[in-house]
């Protein structure tokens, strides 16, 4: 039974349609298209644009995106927009331009070419029903005539005040008065209002050709960057449909897209402790123990070998394979912290998730991201773009299946997901926080499944995850289990911030009653009817 006494909130519950998102607005524009009859897909978009404006640290249309799209009936299909790198971006030109062993995010070179809005215009022409015109309506206005800034946006915008001050026309734009905006302040962005209304009435080619290419391709070439407006007409149509990859969790399947993406590394997390105890006797420092463990087993072989799909193939089977899979599990000790993986990917922590279940039971799974807040933090004020910053974690070495090469895409870290039983869609589900996705949706899985919590309870459970050769534990994890941990080796960092944020959508097998939660680490809700 629910307790009503914890100040948290109990799952959502509706007969016919939900969708959740991490801002109350972008969960409002979502259940006016699901109310108005629109699909999943429509709704995901809705929300999507809207989130890209009121929520500008976190995503934008600078951005990439990776769907899962489960329709009632048939197979589950993955859709990838990430962005591919300049055709002039050879690990040679680089060299030339200074970079040295990383590309920094502040620098041109950090950006790809944006693949959000190839992936939209994709959806929507495979599954969306309603013109773009109806589902930016929302978020077009917001843009023209203003948005109250959230608590959680409002926190996290200031932590990016020296970011943003970087760029003159970031800083001119969301730095008003010299400082972010605090919560309850209204805020504009007249110029992505047009450039937004100008994508809704012509599509992709509103984007990434014309005026707003040029824009774009001049404003990177300007800071030094490799990019033309060739690279953007080639990149409208970069977003590509494949299959999932999939492994299976106590008989429930769970589907990620497949490399460049990091759900391999979720499917690798879940298929390791499979092989372990993680019901609700387990204590809960045995749970962090063994998550720790093998998400640092897991994120090992994510930095070494996840890259474009291209270099990929056949690294899912490999790596998903019995044989792989009993060698790292039979490397876990319960009793003692093992060697940490090595980590020297950069840090990216922002994104956003959405997920909707229509009334006819179609789910979307949907992942929108700049990757770092802000971005790379160069802005474009023809367009009113903030430029992502994916291409950071390509690699400058040589014989490295991630080093920076032409149209290339890097790993990337956003992965939105999809829980089958008996063929048929259970949830559809993501974890926002940079590298933790994976290791989130490997804890969120395992509290769903292994302990029956609904989404609710499992998202607000304090959260653990073993990232730069510490273990990062958020303050709710009591103090007799931090003493447990420490004892059996693991160096304890307690979380200043929240770990992450997380949707989620289940449907039941026997009434199709949608049940949905929301985290409450962002702003955001679950609605539906």
């Amino acid at each position: 039974m629910f307790d009503f006494f914890s100040a948290r909130r109990p799952s959502t519950l509706a007969r016919d349609a939900m969708v959740a998102t991490s801002h109350p607005l972008a969960t409002a524009a979502g259940l006016d298209i699901l109310s108005a009859g629109g699909s999943a897909v429509d709704a995901a978009l809705a929300a999507s644009v809207t989130q890209c404006v009121v929520e500008p640290a976190m995503t934008g249309i600078g951005g990439d995106c990776f769907v899962l799209y489960a329709p009632k009936d048939g197979p589950v299909q993955a859709l990838n927009g990430s962005g591919r790198s300049p055709a002039a971006a050879t690990l040679e030109a680089m060299r030339g331009a200074g970079v040295g062993d990383a590309i920094s995010r502040t620098t041109p070179h950090a950006v790809t070419i944006p693949g959000a809005i190839s992936a939209w215009c994709a959806l929507h022409a495979a599954h969306g029903t309603m013109p773009l015109e109806r589902l930016f309506a929302r978020a077009i206005s917001y843009a023209r005539d203003g948005y109250p800034v959230t608590p959680r946006v409002a926190s996290d915008w200031a932590v990016h005040t020296d970011h943003l001050k970087g760029d003159d026309g970031a800083a001119a734009l969301f730095l008003p008065g010299g400082h972010a905006p605090s919560t309850g302040a209204l805020h504009r962005q007249p110029q992505l209002a047009e450039t937004l209304s100008a994508i809704a009435a012509q599509g992709a080619s509103a984007f990434y050709e014309g005026d707003a290419a040029a824009s774009m391709a001049g404003r990177l070439s300007a800071l030094g960057g490799l990019h033309t407006e060739e690279d953007f007409h080639d990149a409208r149509d970069q977003a590509f449909w494949t299959d999932p990859i999939s492994a299976e969790y106590h008989g429930t399947e769970i589907l990620e897209c497949p490399p460049n993406g990091q759900g391999l590394a979720a499917l690798m997390i879940l298929r390791i402790l499979e092989g372990f105890d993680l019901g609700p006797d387990v204590p809960l420092a045995d749970r962090i123990h063994l998550h720790a463990e093998a998400t640092k087993l897991a994120y090992h072989h994510r930095d070494a070998l996840i890259s474009d799909p291209a270099t990929s193939a056949g690294l899912a089977e490999t790596l998903l394979s019995d044989a792989a899979i009993d060698a790292l599990r039979a490397r876990i000790d319960p009793a003692r912290a093992g060697k940490p993986a090595l980590w020297d990917e950069p840090e990216h922590e922002d994104t956003v998730y959405i997920t909707v279940v229509d009334a006819e039971g179609n789910a979307v799974s949907f992942i929108n991201s700049l990757f770092h807040g802000f971005g790379s933090g160069l802005f474009d004020p023809g367009t009113g773009v903030m430029f992502q910053s994916r291409g950071s974690s390509f690699r400058m070495i040589e014989d490295h299946p991630n080093v920076i090469a032409p149209h290339r895409r890097p790993m990337h870290t956003i992965i939105p997901a999809i829980a089958r039983r008996d063929g048929r869609t259970w949830m559809s589900f993501g974890v926002m926080g940079g590298d933790y996705q994976a290791a989130g949706q490997a804890a969120l899985v395992s509290a769903m499944v292994d302990r029956g919590l609904d989404p609710q309870t499992a998202m607000d459970e304090p959260r653990s995850f073993a990232f730069a050769g510490a273990l990062q534990i958020e303050p709710g994890v009591p103090g007799d289990v931090r003493a447990e941990l420490e004892r059996r080796g693991h160096k304890l960092d307690v979380a200043t911030s929240p770990i992450g944020g997380s949707q989620a959508i289940c449907i039941d097998p026997e009434t199709g009653v949608r049940m949905g939660g929301s985290d409450t680490r962002k702003d955001g809700s679950a609605l539906g009817f």
